[in-house]
């Protein structure tokens, strides 16, 4: 394995982890949605973009759901990590979402990652 090369992972500082971190996204922030994923995002003062999650049992009333959900979405967000803004993000979900395979899954959240680079990017 090649030493030079840096593993992606979801290390705790890449997370949304206190309340006021997701009032803060809650309290003003962009919408970017389809009919199966809404990502709030708002700038923050890091160099690297945060993700929480706000997956609700009216979206996925079984746990084993909100997991398969939440597994995708934070490795899409893995993969994704060096080419995202510094912004703070909450993923939430709607009941549709049930019926995808997690490759599809992947797709509408990459679908919604393109829209959150497109309003911040930086031409610099």
């Amino acid at each position: 394995m090649n030493s030079n090369i840096k593993p992606a992972s979801f290390t705790r500082d890449l997370r949304l982890t206190k309340a006021e971190h997701f009032s803060r996204v809650f309290a003003g922030s962009c919408r970017f949605s389809n009919r199966y994923i809404t990502v709030l995002a708002r700038r923050n003062d890091l160099e690297h973009p945060r993700l929480g999650f706000a997956i609700s049992k009216k979206c996925a009333k079984r746990a084993v759901d909100r997991n398969r959900i939440k597994r995708q979405l934070r490795e899409v967000f893995r993969q994704s990590t060096e080419t995202l803004p510094p912004v703070d993000m909450v993923v939430m979900c709607r009941p549709p979402i049930l019926k995808l395979d997690n490759t599809t899954v992947r797709q509408q959240i990459e679908i919604q990652w393109a829209h959150i680079r497109k309003k911040w990017d930086d031409p610099t």
